[in-house]
Parts: C-alpha cells; sequence; structure tokens
C-alpha cells in the first residue's frame, strides 16, 4: 500500500450491513479496505448490487435508517476516524470537506426549493455567508459549472431544467464548499454520451482547479480508464482487485475484471457481432456464501465457496483475492 500520509482517505476492513426484519443481518459490505491519495481519481466499478454506492454511503454516514449500520471497520479521513465522529462533527465533513454527488440528480434536488436556495443552503451553514452573498456565489458556481444564464437559472425550480443541467447543479452544490474529497456516484446515469463527457470533463477540470480527490463510481470501464488513476474492482460486496489503471488494463488477474473487460466493445468489434456477456448474475445479498462468491456464481463446488481466499499483493500496488479458481498465480507470486 502507498504511503500513510499521502492518503486522503483510507477505508480499513469495511464491514457495512442492514438487518432484515426478522432480525438477521445481511452484509452489503464485506471486509474491504483501500485508499484515496491526495489530489488522486480513484474508480469503484462493478455491476449493480456489488455494494459501490453502499461503500460510499459508509463513508458519510447517509446510510439507510434504521437498518443501515456499520459493523466492524475504520474510515481514516485525514487522520480523523469519522466511524467515532460526533453527528455535529459528521454535519460539518458532509458538504464542507466531503462533497457527495448523488446518483439521481432529480432525486436529489428538492422539486420545491429554487435552485439559487438549494446551492445557498451548504454556503450558509458551512461557509457563514448571509442570503446575499450565498445567492451571489450560487450564480457564480452555475456559472463555473458551465449552466448558461446563471443569474436566471438560480431563480428557476428543478423541473425547468434538462437532466445534463440537473446534474451541473448537483455538482455545484457538491463544490460549494470546496471540499477535499468529492464523492460521484455514478455522475453520468440516464445523460447521453454527449453530455456525459461534458459532466466527466467537468468534474475532471474543477478537481485540477481545486485540488481534491475523487471517488468516482461507475460501472463503465470506459470512463473509468479515461479519467482515474486507481480502480477498485467490486464484486458480491467484497474487492476483488486493485490497482493502478494502467497496470489493471494491462494484466487483469480476476477472472470477474477479465469478464467485464472482454465486454467492452472495441473499434476492432465487428459490426452487429453478439457482445461477450459475463455468464449468471450477482447472488442475492442473503444468499452469499463466505468464499469466492465469483466461483459461486459460475456454478462451482468445493472448498473455495467455503474458504474466503487472502487479498494479497502480486506486483506493486496490484491486489487480488487470490481464488484458486480464478486467478492464476505463479509459484513466485503466491510465495
Amino acid at each position: 500500500m502507498s504511503d500513510t500520509e499521502d492518503n486522503l482517505l483510507e477505508v480499513k476492513n469495511l464491514v457495512t450491513a442492514f438487518r432484515l426484519e426478522n432480525g438477521d443481518w445481511v452484509r452489503a459490505v464485506d471486509g474491504i479496505s483501500f485508499h484515496v491519495p491526495k489530489g488522486k481519481t480513484v474508480g469503484i466499478v462493478g455491476e449493480s448490487g456489488c455494494g459501490k454506492s453502499v461503500t460510499a454511503m459508509s463513508v458519510v454516514q447517509l446510510l439507510p435508517q434504521p437498518m443501515g449500520h456499520i459493523l466492524d471497520g475504520e474510515v481514516i479521513f485525514k487522520g480523523e476516524d469519522l466511524r467515532s465522529a460526533s453527528s455535529e462533527r459528521m454535519h460539518e465533513v458532509r458538504g464542507g470537506e466531503i462533497g457527495v454527488i448523488f446518483q439521481e440528480p432529480m432525486m436529489a434536488l428538492n422539486p420545491c426549493h429554487r435552485i439559487g436556495k438549494q446551492i445557498s443552503e451548504s454556503l450558509i451553514l458551512h461557509r457563514g455567508m448571509d442570503k446575499r452573498e450565498a445567492l451571489q456565489e450560487s450564480v457564480s458556481l452555475l456559472e463555473k459549472v458551465g449552466i448558461p444564464a446563471p443569474e436566471k437559472r438560480v431563480m428557476e425550480y428543478p423541473h425547468q431544467l434538462s437532466g445534463g443541467m440537473r446534474q451541473r447543479v448537483v455538482i455545484a452544490i457538491a463544490l460549494a464548499c470546496k471540499p477535499d474529497l468529492l464523492i460521484a456516484d455514478e455522475p453520468t446515469t440516464a445523460l447521453d454520451v454527449t453530455v456525459q463527457s461534458q459532466i466527466l470533463e467537468l468534474i475532471e477540470d474543477l478537481q485540477e482547479e481545486m485540488g481534491m480527490s475523487t471517488i468516482l463510481i461507475t460501472h463503465d470501464l470506459g470512463v473509468i480508464a479515461g479519467h482515474c488513476d486507481e480502480v477498485v474492482v467490486m464484486y458480491a460486496g467484497r474487492i476483488v482487485e486493485r490497482a493502478p489503471v494502467k497496470e489493471l488494463y494491462a494484466s487483469p488477474q480476476h477472472a470477474y475484471t477479465k469478464g467485464l473487460l472482454s465486454a467492452i466493445p472495441t473499434l476492432a468489434t465487428p459490426r452487429k457481432a453478439k457482445l461477450k456477456t459475463i455468464e449468471g448474475q450477482v447472488a442475492s445479498i442473503k444468499d452469499f456464501v463466505p468464499g469466492c462468491r465469483f466461483c459461486q456464481r459460475m456454478g462451482r463446488s468445493g472448498d473455495t465457496l467455503l474458504n474466503r481466499a487472502p487479498f494479497i499483493e502480486i506486483s506493486k500496488n496490484h491486489w487480488v483475492e487470490a481464488c484458486p479458481e480464478c486467478v492464476e498465480l505463479n509459484d513466485q507470486t503466491s510465495s
């Protein structure tokens, strides 16, 4: 792992679970560890239901209540374990030091309030501005995120804006207090390809301008390749592989990572060719096995389903869950 002093965020052995109506616990995030270096972008990728968003919401303690709980692990942000932080401290962190771009912009914005009021709320709470100053700063933020006629838009309601504009407003809210860390949870969901590119480039430009770190959550490996420094591959609540982006794309080790990469169409893919897919689907969270969950998906049997494989470093900063059925390890690496 990289030097602790170079990391803005360190997540260590995080276990997040939800309590069912019968009192049983199911683990949505099962003992994961990763870090976010200062000024860098870490992508978290995987299919729906793999625990990406739950991981992000665990960091900022926005899990659904009363069902969601962090059962174990540490969330170290700028040297402070947020798990032991008071609710007052978390109010300071959220919005002030960690900004969040939520997955659905229409759900993240209140349809009953004007855009300017929703941006101003964070500025008044975290930066101590009065209403007039906050409104002026809201106009500046809308201009910064590329919304035309910002003086007019601050007085409009969310339903009056296009999907791309609403997403830019959510970005403006997330960046209002110049956070040290930005969590972008599927920031381009339901946007057309052109707008997707604009949004991602905007986040990248603002990150460089403000010097912040970013966690980019997506299921699009193409987005990861173009915008991230490191990548975390999640499957069924666990990290199966973690590496610098170039290293992962050049030398994927886990069968799940290889499956995701092989499913990406390329310029060499023949027209109308059937794209590759990964067989099966992610198991229900209630049915997760204690061992390798990708083996579970593949219908395998034996010890790999019973015993969780160790998470090992196979080359510098390249880690993998070393299931013998899913990873081909040479003698030198396995030793």
